[in-house]
């Protein structure tokens, strides 16, 4: 019997040969927002693993939703066409699905790299001023950002809707909306940071319409730009919990799903906190799960599980008990940039791969690769 994990996956229109998705990492290695030559090689590495779909790395739709200086974004001709170049190498080696993931960091941006600290930027660091729901800065020292208005707001959405347009014309196969981590998007979910008053505040309706605005603005956008083609999926990576009381949590984010859901989002991606520095994390191997597995039951759209997912077995069972319909790596991907050939070894399953790569297994182990694949 075939190993779930290993079956087809359909989000939208597009169907995944696995249900194995390689998860948006942010590499801090951009240049004024373009992607470099680290970007082609790290994708190419990753587009090759056999996976059923490699999601491209948080991309801001403006440079001051940039997490870092050295973040991806796709907001202007210059931007687009660095991305264009490593996405064209990347198609050069494999027909696995993009996806791209468009977010904004609002109270977030304007950050060091991780490696040196991830301090907030002063002006003279070359960071910026940060925008967010509310005049309400991360953690205490650090910047307060301004408040959007309702100018702000419109002129943000457009950003969203314009990025999306460039990645339907750059080919992506799936476009995701970053609602988590608490960047900008989440920052309006939760308590915790939208303290407004007015009709983006207050009530969880209230927060989560702008949200909500933003996917619809998306949604209708993506559809304008695939004309009479069916349309590129759109789904959505939110954190399903604050980890802090009285903020954002599993009711709440099974209530967006279902709204979402009834707006024609694909999917639902499950991650959790970033918005507080006061979180307190149960960190084990597959943590945030039970969160996937709370909206699968109430959502009839794909749910995607992550978090400490590393051994195959424990993906096959995700997947096989119904927790979630796929599972998402990432730090796991980095340290075994061939996973699913590993997983596909261990559980008698098939993956892709290039035929340059067909004869690696040692003779005592499973083959991974198919006996049409292998030519035997």
């Amino acid at each position: 019997m075939t190993a779930k994990l290993f079956t087809p996956l359909e989000l939208g229109k597009l169907q995944l040969a696995n249900r194995i998705i390689v998860s948006p990492m942010c590499q801090y290695s951009a240049l004024d927002g373009k992607m470099q030559a680290w970007h082609q090689t790290h994708l190419a590495t990753l587009a090759l693993s056999g996976a059923g779909m490699l999601m491209v790395e948080a991309t801001a739709v403006e440079a001051a939703g940039r997490i870092t200086p050295y973040c991806v974004g796709l907001y202007d001709d210059s931007t687009e066409s660095a991305m264009h170049d490593v996405i064209k190498h990347v198609r050069t080696l494999s027909n696995m699905p993009l996806g791209l993931q468009l977010g904004h960091a609002g109270r977030k941006a304007s950050c060091d790299a991780p490696w040196r600290g991830r301090e907030a930027l002063t002006a003279n660091d070359g960071g910026w001023q940060t925008v967010a729901p509310s005049a309400l800065p991360h953690d205490t020292g650090e910047p307060t950002p301004t408040e959007l208005d309702e100018n702000a707001l419109i002129e943000l959405k457009d950003s969203f809707c314009q990025a999306s347009k460039r990645a339907c014309k750059l080919g992506y196969e799936v476009i995701e909306l970053h609602m988590a981590h608490g960047y900008l998007l989440h920052q309006f979910l939760s308590p915790l940071a939208n303290h407004r008053t007015d009709s983006y505040g207050g009530s969880l309706e209230n927060r989560m319409r702008y949200p909500l605005e933003v996917f619809e603005a998306v949604f209708n956008e993506i559809r304008a730009c695939s004309g009479s083609r069916e349309a590129i999926p759109l789904g959505v990576r939110i954190s399903a919990s604050d980890w802090v009381d009285k903020g954002w949590d599993i009711t709440q984010s099974i209530e967006l799903s279902k709204q979402l859901e009834q707006m024609g989002c694909a999917f639902i991606d499950t991650s959790s906190g970033g918005v507080s520095p006061h979180q307190k994390i149960d960190l084990r191997p597959g943590y945030q799960v039970p969160f996937a597995q709370a909206i699968k039951g109430n959502v009839r759209i794909p749910v995607i599980a992550v978090g400490l997912i590393t051994e195959a077995d424990q993906a096959e069972e995700i997947i096989s008990g119904q927790q979630a319909d796929a599972v998402m790596l990432a730090r796991g991907f980095l340290a075994d940039p061939r996973w699913p050939w590993r997983a596909a070894s261990e559980l008698n399953a098939t993956v892709d791969a290039p035929p340059q790569y067909w004869r690696c297994m040692p003779a005592d182990v499973h083959n991974p690769f198919s006996k049409a694949h292998l030519g035997d």
